[in-house]
């Protein structure tokens, strides 16, 4: 009832109060409700830490969002916490294993950072998930490194990508993304650092932009080593890609690949190509779902549907 009479008039909402309806409709296109620590984490006005809880009730009060638990959503459906629940116990066991894979990657040539990503860097993970990874390289080399890199997949892995999903490269000299929404600044500061914190904290420094859509957001994720593998040939086969001869075998797999994916995916326009394949020197992103676009279009049908039935104004969030 009170829903319904919520429906047929206007709610009036404060800035912080709508932040916090934004944080829970991002999270609810994956079906995944929030606890209070992450409402604050992931809402994109600065609020503090105890406002949180009275806020979320208060919406909850108003039949605006929804409790279960510990957890809070814009759905009232107890399933999603059961899910979500089964999701963290799997990531839990999932790392370990991205953790041992994660310093494998690390010993291939070239290879300067290696990062977790995806799904499971926000601690959830289902029967179909990926291991995604975000790695940094060499400049010049990068192509080089991830072309070894899809051939020990392809070969020794018989072309799974369950716990090995290198889709996204950068060099040391190019880390800044360049898309800059809510989306992207989740997955920046998400990332789990597993090989050089270095490296992770020059990315950190290089995409600050991430800050604005996130100023509540702190990490808490770090380096623990708890493989050792040796480092093998890497620096014989990098000294053996020096000069000129690597110049050229990079530039080679690059074009070579870059074909590939143009003939492959020739019904993407220009624009989807750029945003779900970028492909330069320093730079090679391959997420043919072009889940970035999939995901900020949800968001916003989720906020036009809830302004809609509640007669009130959310932001739009896919600048």
């Amino acid at each position: 009832m009170l829903g319904e009479q919520l429906s047929e008039s206007s709610v009036e909402l404060s800035l912080e109060e709508a932040a916090v309806i934004e944080s829970l409709a991002y999270f609810d296109v994956f079906q995944y409700p929030l606890k209070p620590s992450e409402v604050h984490q992931f809402t994109k006005t600065p609020i503090a830490r105890q406002n949180i809880v009275p806020t979320l009730n208060y919406l909850v009060n108003l039949g605006l969002i929804y409790k279960h638990g510990q957890y809070y959503s814009l759905v009232d459906d107890v399933a999603l916490t059961t899910r979500r629940e089964k999701g963290n116990d799997m990531a839990a066991t999932m790392l370990k294993r991205a953790r041992f894979f994660s310093h494998l990657i690390s010993r291939f040539p070239f290879v300067r950072g290696v990062c977790i990503s995806g799904s499971l860097s926000k601690g959830y993970i289902d029967e179909l998930g990926d291991v995604d990874y975000f790695i940094i390289t060499k400049p010049g080399r990068l192509w080089i490194a991830r072309t070894l890199l899809i051939a020990f997949k392809k070969v020794f892995l018989l072309n799974s990508k369950k716990y090995f999903c290198v889709n996204y490269f950068v060099d040391t000299e190019h880390l800044e993304i360049p898309d800059k929404n809510i989306f992207t600044a989740t997955e920046v500061m998400t990332l789990i650092p597993v090989y050089s914190m270095e490296s992770h904290q020059a990315f950190v420094n290089s995409n600050k932009w991430a800050e604005s859509y996130l100023p509540n957001f702190v990490s808490d994720k770090h380096d623990e080593p708890k493989w050792i593998i040796p480092r093998l040939l890497k620096p014989v086969v990098e000294s053996l890609f020096s000069g000129f001869i690597g110049n050229g075998l990079d530039t080679f797999f690059m074009n070579m690949t870059i074909k590939r994916w143009e003939r492959r995916f020739s019904h993407f326009s220009r624009q989807d190509f750029e945003h779900a394949l970028r492909s330069r020197k320093y730079v090679s992103k391959h997420h043919p779902q072009n889940f970035q676009k999939v995901v900020l279009n949800a968001l916003n049908n989720k906020i036009k549907d809830f302004e809609s039935r509640h007669q009130c104004e959310l932001s739009r969030v896919n600048g």
